[in-house]
């Protein structure tokens, strides 16, 4: 059976260098796991998300929720991708989704 694997990259400090608080990737993991019964946070060492940006490389550094579903219902995970951009004040957090198979 065919399964999708959500992940949503959270950054760990807002625009101006504040880290967000523990409060907030709880609200996360709460939600998260309320819908889908269960989740997956890489939280422990940063990852570095790199893109080109001005002529130049900006960075975040991220932390990787994941979540499993049979379903990918694109409406919610849009809606929640923008409230999660309120929360964490991002012009843009990135959702994506991949098929996976389990063995």
């Amino acid at each position: 059976m065919q399964h999708h694997l959500i992940q949503i990259l959270l950054p760990l400090f807002d625009n101006e260098g504040q880290a967000f608080s523990g409060v907030d990737y709880e609200g996360v993991r709460s939600e998260l796991t309320k819908q889908f019964g269960g989740l997956t946070a890489f939280t422990r060492g940063p990852a570095e998300g790199l893109w080109a940006e001005k002529g130049g490389t900006a960075h975040d550094d991220i932390v990787v929720f994941e979540v499993m579903t049979v379903e990918l219902d694109e409406a919610w995970w849009a809606s929640y991708r923008r409230v999660l951009e309120a929360r964490f004040r991002q012009d843009s957090i990135i959702i994506r989704a991949q098929q996976t198979r389990l063995l």
